[in-house]
């Protein structure tokens, strides 16, 4: 049987690919399951300083929920199929948004439903100008159930969100560039090499001031200013000890490039 997901981790980076492109990566239960034990891999891994998550094919990053597996849970009743269904869902992308090391979505092909919410919650994303986004929940009866109803208003602001939401019509890259849900759009053939170059860009920086300026803003977005200033606060205060922050400011001082070697 295929594996859902692949894990490769190369120069401190890793790729996790999502791998059903037969069902053009379909969120099933088992693939959550394996990306939610690949990030618990990833996080306890010192040597891995940034994270791609990408689609295998030329398709589809993700087209979603596996829409027959989860119906079956939708005619077990609510309780089932929220435990079954939302919960997981909501985890998944609850991890990928607070998670400590930068996540970058390579977006290769279509992000529909869930795979839109995983771009939504991760750190950055690129897309490739094959791309194809779309929130089509509205058109089976339901709402987004993946942090849809929440994430995408607040990147795009509410009223282009819930456009969005609302028709469940198929937007570009360009628009998902314009909306602020990606943060570049590239041929298709560049799509990876743009991604570790953006991963390239951040894990040369101290490994704890980078989870400490995710922590900072996830946590901090969603609270008044004067909270999430006391949140920036508590990052700084609790790398003023660390090896870090004593080899950054020498090496300013000293006029040379740091040599990081954790917190």
């Amino acid at each position: 049987m295929t594996a859902p997901i692949l894990l490769d981790i190369d120069d401190g980076i890793a790729l996790i690919t999502l791998n059903r492109p037969e069902r053009l990566n379909a969120l099933s239960y088992a693939l959550i399951d394996q990306l939610m034990a690949a990030l618990d891999q990833i996080e306890g891994d010192g040597a891995v300083r940034a994270v791609i998550l990408t689609g295998a094919g030329e398709r589809a990053f993700s087209a979603g929920a596996d829409i027959h597996e989860f119906t079956e849970s939708v005619k077990q009743g609510p309780a089932v199929a929220v435990r079954d269904f939302v919960r997981r869902g909501q985890a998944m992308t609850a991890r990928l948004e607070a998670f400590k090391k930068p996540v970058i979505a390579a977006v290769n092909g279509l992000a529909f439903g869930g795979g839109c919410e995983i771009t939504e919650a991760v750190h950055l994303a690129i897309a490739s100008n094959r791309a194809q986004f779309a929130k089509p929940e509205i058109k089976l009866g339901m709402p987004p159930t993946f942090g849809g109803t929440q994430r995408l208003p607040r990147l795009a602001g509410r009223k282009r969100g819930l456009e969005l939401l609302l028709t469940g019509d198929p937007f570009s890259p360009e628009h998902a560039l314009e909306i602020g849900l990606v943060n570049s759009v590239v041929p298709h053939d560049q799509l990876l090499n743009a991604a570790r170059a953006l991963a390239g860009r951040i894990v040369g920086h101290s490994p704890a001031s980078v989870s400490s300026v995710i922590t900072a803003t996830t946590r901090g977005l969603n609270m008044p200013i004067a909270e999430g200033l006391l949140v920036e606060s508590e990052q700084f205060a609790a790398l003023v000890p660390s090896r870090d922050l004593a080899e950054g400011l020498a090496a300013w001082q000293e006029r040379r490039a740091a040599k990081y070697v954790g917190a």
